[in-house]
């Protein structure tokens, strides 16, 4: 069994704070390519991936700690104690055990969301950053509720991904109802 964590940062400076003294490989998709395919709309999310290349749980909120835990309201533990039941036993929960083809892929508007967000980081790392601010925009008006897009762009921008715009943001996606690429946000049990 392997575990892999796959980062939707900007580069591996963002993400070597949060990937110390982690004992499973890190990779950095800069790019989305795996959110994309997978149709990631929310981290975390966890996908369950058998030897065979068979995705056995889609798209899923699960947390490693309880580091956030006040904030979400959702602890690590049985999210972990199912995990590791699905490793040492082969037990996949009942309400995880959910047809991939069920989760849907991303409409019209969230994949030129995706292309708007590939151009607009492409312009900042060319230096325009005002051309760059405008794809943003725009990705984000196509997706608004998509964190891989919105919460990504915000420190390209000059935002803080854990201040103000963070909170604004997951504030009009609880009012929106919780808007979610996969099995709903709960607790196995």
């Amino acid at each position: 069994m392997v575990f892999v964590a796959v980062a939707l940062d900007d580069s591996a400076e963002d993400v070597a704070e949060f990937a110390t003294d982690i004992e499973l490989p890190v990779l950095l998709d800069r790019h989305h390519v795996l959110s994309e395919t997978l149709a990631v709309s929310n981290v975390p999310t966890v996908v369950w991936v058998d030897e065979a290349d068979r995705i056995v749980v889609p798209n899923w909120v699960a947390f490693s700690n309880d580091l956030f835990t006040d904030f979400h309201g959702m602890k690590s533990g049985p999210a972990l104690d199912a995990i590791r039941g699905w490793v040492t036993r082969g037990d996949v929960p009942e309400e995880l055990a959910v047809d991939p083809a069920t989760i849907g892929d991303l409409s019209a508007d969230e994949e030129a969301a995706r292309l708007w967000f590939r151009l607009a980081v492409h312009l900042r790392d060319l230096g325009d950053d005002e051309g760059a601010s405008q794809r943003f925009a725009r990705a984000g008006a196509l997706a608004p509720f998509d964190f891989t897009i919105r919460r990504a762009a915000m420190p390209l921008v000059g935002d803080d991904p854990f201040g103000q715009p963070f909170f604004d943001l997951y504030g009009q996606w609880e009012g929106a109802g919780s808007p979610y690429h996969g099995i709903r946000p709960a607790q196995p049990n």
